[in-house]
């Protein structure tokens, strides 16, 4: 693997699949081995995934994952309830990415009986991506795909995933539901209630877990 793009994009999933915990260092001279690259090459990618937030150079100790803070929390939540419920209020229910949102509620519904929580953690947010493919942007799209993994980053710090994602299957289908029978604004007014819950449980488990 040679481009450096396509390196960073790895990464990035490596990442936000948990391989490594929020806070962990990321060893060059290991990574570069596993990968076939060059340390230059490595560099580049670290350098594309510092701007979107996933890893942090720390002075004397090099390039670690990115552990968010409370502050993070909040600022990623608060860009959530304007991506997403933006798209939502401004779309129609015949959208094609409504299929997407049945997709993904349902694969989420279908990991919860054998508590599969990564898979249902995975699910939760092809739902909402979903949501944001419901304003035909791709400018938008990626933005909320750098939201979106640095969320990732969040809900790996929390020690309790049944209670993170068992709630949010429930509720994703509530906001897929007033979609259909009440229209976008209702279900944006549904999907923003639902975000402001979400970040209080996310809040809720930092302040225990004694995260600043």
């Amino acid at each position: 693997m040679n481009h450096q793009g396509a390196l960073a994009d790895v990464l990035r999933q490596t990442i936000i699949d948990g391989d490594f915990a929020p806070g962990a260092r990321l060893s060059e001279a290991a990574l570069a081995e596993r990968f076939e690259v060059s340390r230059n090459t490595l560099r580049e990618a670290f350098r594309v995934l510092a701007e979107q937030g996933l890893i942090e150079h720390i002075p004397h100790r090099g390039v670690s994952v990115a552990a968010p803070s409370i502050a993070d929390v909040v600022d990623i939540y608060r860009a959530r309830r304007v991506i997403e419920c933006s798209a939502l209020r401004q779309s129609e229910p015949e959208h094609p990415a409504v299929q997407l949102m049945r997709a993904a509620l349902a694969e989420a519904e279908q990991h919860l009986p054998n508590e599969e929580w990564h898979r249902v953690g995975s699910a939760n947010m092809a739902f909402h991506d979903a949501v944001v493919a419901l304003a035909d942007s791709p400018r938008l799209a990626r933005t909320y795909r750098d939201v979106a993994a640095e969320l990732r980053l969040v809900f790996l710090e929390i020690d309790d995933p049944r209670a993170l994602h068992e709630p949010f299957v429930r509720k994703n289908r509530v906001v897929l539901k007033t979609l259909l029978e009440e229209g976008p604004h209702a279900a944006a007014d549904a999907l923003e209630s639902y975000l402001i819950s979400s970040e209080r449980t996310v809040l809720g488990a930092f302040t225990r877990m004694g995260r600043a």
